[in-house]
């Protein structure tokens, strides 16, 4: 009993006790935090257990992997799947186990099409036929366990998909350590590893899932599946493409060891986007209340603080980038350094894509959406081809960003002409004072990059930096409570 009132004091706040909605909502997010988190944890030890080349080959594995899975499986798991449990609440057994069955359907077909031509595509992906058949392996079983994870985050059940989660993010850096360590083809061990993992960690929900529903075909779901789904797949290989494609093509312009050094450039910037998370799952559902309300009093204000608080921990991580990369790396991968500041600022971009976008999928403005992708993704392809040859695989991260920038303009511009059709004309933000912060932080990162040979300049900057912060540390903790608010209005 004793035990019992303890656990309920964890979850109490102002003499009551948080409802279930709020206490799931907090685990789903240390979800995203342990999956990354200890992916990123083990990064170090990987990057000393490959070469460059080798680590390399495998940041095109998972390149390669995010573009085919588009295709494989179609992302039945997304949006729409939730939507549809929702929609279909009393029949979500039934929906999710005939989802289950067509992905194993498409899954089959892609697998039958890669044996009959297996050197084609084994040429186009510069990856071996056990390489491939590991990635249509994974494409299945992270299709299984984000169908089995979607409903549990609707039906609010977060104890058991922590759990797993828990687990299968420590058993998968610990196999491939193991197989690395005793294997020669070190890559196909690594992701012999995830493959094996994922395995035994998730096909019990595809049983399990399938005996609930006991249906593997529906006329009804397939058709709803695939009539909403198969008009955003450009989104979502734009998408993909422009986050992926530079580590493909930098492997065959210049080489796999120079994709490793990107690649690891790319994951360590990518660390700011679990702080993205968090942020915008608290904004997300506020913004959308307040856009059904067409109450947009104090939306810009708000959301310009997060806009801050996610150029300010960029920074920070751009002001320390040569040290992070020691303690990930050995020395072959230290030019990753100078990587580092454009992705980083790429990141604050894709954090206004997720506020500016918001407008768009509230509307269902799926073309606004696919056609602002598709531009960012030709001109990534694009300037990759035209500046890597040049100047290497550091063009890449400047490429990125120009794209982002252009991609997350193509956003705003959309969000600037749906406040004006649907909410009486209003402009939320300044468009101004968005680029004066966005000068700024890019003048700053750009400044702290030229200060990676000079390492005390570059501390007496960043110590300058948190003497701002301590200065203004009211306005920060008024700041925060905005947010706070922001998100006790979106319960």
């Amino acid at each position: 009993m004793q035990i019992k009132n303890k656990q309920k004091r964890k979850y109490s706040r102002y003499g009551g006790q948080i409802p279930v909605q709020v206490k799931a909502a907090f685990w789903f997010l240390m979800c995203s935090f342990l999956q990354k988190g200890i992916s990123t944890i083990s990064t170090p030890v990987f990057t000393r257990l490959l070469t460059a080349s080798e680590y390399g080959q495998y940041n095109v594995f998972n390149s390669w992997l995010g573009i085919t899975t588009i295709f494989v499986s179609l992302y039945l798991y997304s949006g729409m799947y939730h939507q549809g449990l929702v929609k279909f609440e009393e029949e979500r057994s039934i929906y999710a186990s005939s989802l289950q069955g067509l992905t194993v359907i498409l899954c089959t077909i892609w697998t039958v099409i890669y044996l009959l031509f297996h050197d084609f595509w084994n040429g186009l992906m510069g990856l071996t036929t056990v390489q491939v058949l590991a990635m249509l392996v994974m494409i299945w079983t992270t299709s299984v366990f984000n169908f089995w994870a979607g409903r549990q985050r609707v039906e609010y059940r977060y104890k058991a998909l922590v759990l797993i989660t828990l687990l299968v993010s420590m058993a998968k850096p610990g196999l491939g350590i193991l197989l690395v360590l005793h294997a020669k083809d070190k890559v196909t061990a690594r992701i012999l590893g995830l493959v094996l993992v994922e395995l035994a960690g998730y096909t019990w929900m595809f049983v399990y899932q399938m005996y609930s529903g006991k249906v593997f075909f529906s006329k009804k779901f397939w058709k709803y599946a695939l009539r909403l789904n198969l008009p955003l797949l450009p989104h979502y290989l734009s998408q993909t493409v422009l986050s992926s494609a530079d580590r493909i093509m930098i492997k065959q312009l210049v080489g796999a060891a120079e994709a490793g050094i990107y690649g690891l450039a790319y994951n360590i910037s990518l660390l700011m986007t679990l702080f993205n998370t968090a942020l915008q799952q608290t904004l997300s559902p506020w913004i959308y209340q307040k856009i059904k309300e067409k109450n947009m009093n104090k939306m810009a204000d708000i959301t310009f603080i997060a806009f801050v608080f996610t150029a300010v921990m960029n920074l920070g991580l751009i002001a320390f980038a040569p040290e992070i990369v020691r303690i990930f790396a050995p020395a072959e991968y230290y030019p990753a350094i100078y990587v580092i500041p454009p992705i980083a600022m790429s990141v604050l971009c894709m954090f206004a894509y997720n506020i500016f976008s918001t407008f768009e999928f509230y509307y269902e403005k799926s073309t606004f959406i696919m056609t602002a992708s598709i531009i960012g993704a030709i001109l990534n392809v694009v300037l990759n081809r035209i500046f890597i040859p040049k100047f290497g695989y550091y063009a890449a991260g400047y490429t990125t960003l120009i794209c982002y920038l252009i991609y997350v303009g193509c956003h705003y511009y959309c969000m600037q002409k749906l406040c004006k059709e649907n909410l009486d004309g209003v402009q939320i933000y300044e468009t101004k004072k968005l680029l004066i912060l966005m000068a700024v932080f890019m003048l700053s990162g750009f400044m702290l990059l030229v200060t990676y040979s000079y390492p005390v300049i570059r501390y007496i900057l960043a110590a300058s930096g948190l003497g701002l912060v301590l200065l203004n540390k009211k306005k920060i903790i008024s700041s925060l409570k905005l947010l706070a608010d922001a998100k006790k209005g979106a319960k």
